[in-house]
């Protein structure tokens, strides 16, 4: 999918969807007239200082055969919504741009390489928690800590599918589940999207970028058994992740494909179908 010009240079922003104290937060809404339940929400991003650090460095994530989770984790505060209704929230990657890199050892910097390789068919993640009341979700820290990215382009699990060597934005998406029985008619008013520019990264196999390395070390605490480093070296805004950072892998969670196909089963198995209007809306109506 193709990010809309007014997405990529968040300079314009339409008054369905509010930001955040600027620096943290960038929202954008992809449709001008909204539902009242998704028009006041607004969404704040956690551990804000160090996406900062690795964005200034050049963020890079592994993605593996098997799937990888992301670090840092991506989480948000969110607020505005209607404490009684229903919502989804859903996560995609959309392309920086239409090129592939490599990385330059001897000047420590990434180079074009070419065009961009062929896109996988555009794959979303609904939070393991969705559908819930929006008191639940303002209530905590949203963490989408079981999403996993792989290079697979075969993958069933329904693990994100990125290209290597390619840039990636991460998108956030908030989706008022509609019961009325013709909210097919109002898909593309029913979610408010946004993005933050400091959690765009590098997709690779293996991190090229020695600094990355150290500076993931430094600040996961799962992985303290291979710290060479202090942590204060990485300047006084960086801290300890505490128990918000889940290792970058673990055994396979509960996350299932059926939760990034396009519809979601309750507990009592009917398929929500707004599920699937919304995501059409996403990428059709909203020229995604």
């Amino acid at each position: 999918m193709e990010m809309s010009s007014q997405t990529r240079n968040s300079t314009r922003l339409p008054p369905s969807c509010k930001l955040s104290p600027p620096g943290r937060t960038h929202g954008v809404s992809l449709s001008n007239i909204k539902v009242p339940q998704v028009s006041e929400v607004r969404v704040q991003l956690e551990m804000h200082a160090l996406w900062q650090q690795f964005d200034q460095l050049g963020t890079e994530m592994i993605v593996t055969k098997a799937g990888r989770r992301m670090f840092p984790t991506f989480q948000v505060k969110i607020s505005g919504m209607d404490p009684s209704a229903e919502y989804v929230l859903v996560m995609d990657f959309i392309p920086v741009d239409d090129k592939r890199y490599r990385y330059a050892f001897h000047s420590s910097s990434w180079l074009v390489a070419g065009r961009a390789d062929v896109a996988a068919p555009s794959r979303m993640h609904f939070h393991p928690d969705s559908p819930a009341r929006g008191a639940q979700w303002m209530k905590q820290t949203v963490s989408f800590d079981t999403l996993k990215l792989t290079n697979n382009l075969l993958d069933d699990n329904g693990h994100m599918i990125l290209n290597s060597m390619h840039r990636y934005q991460p998108r956030f998406h908030v989706v008022y589940a509609d019961p009325a029985p013709d909210s097919h008619l109002n898909a593309n008013r029913n979610f408010c999207s946004f993005f933050f520019p400091e959690t765009k990264f590098m997709a690779v196999t293996a991190y090229q970028n020695h600094r990355i390395t150290q500076l993931k070390i430094a600040s996961n605490p799962f992985a303290k058994g291979f710290r060479t480093t202090d942590t204060q070296d990485w300047g006084g805004s960086s801290r300890p992740c505490g128990e918000w950072c889940p290792p970058e892998d673990k055994s396979e969670d509960n996350f299932t494909k059926r939760r990034t196909d396009r519809g979601s089963k309750d507990s009592n198995g009917e398929c929500h179908v707004f599920f699937y209007l919304v995501v059409c809306a996403l990428e059709n109506q909203c020229n995604l």
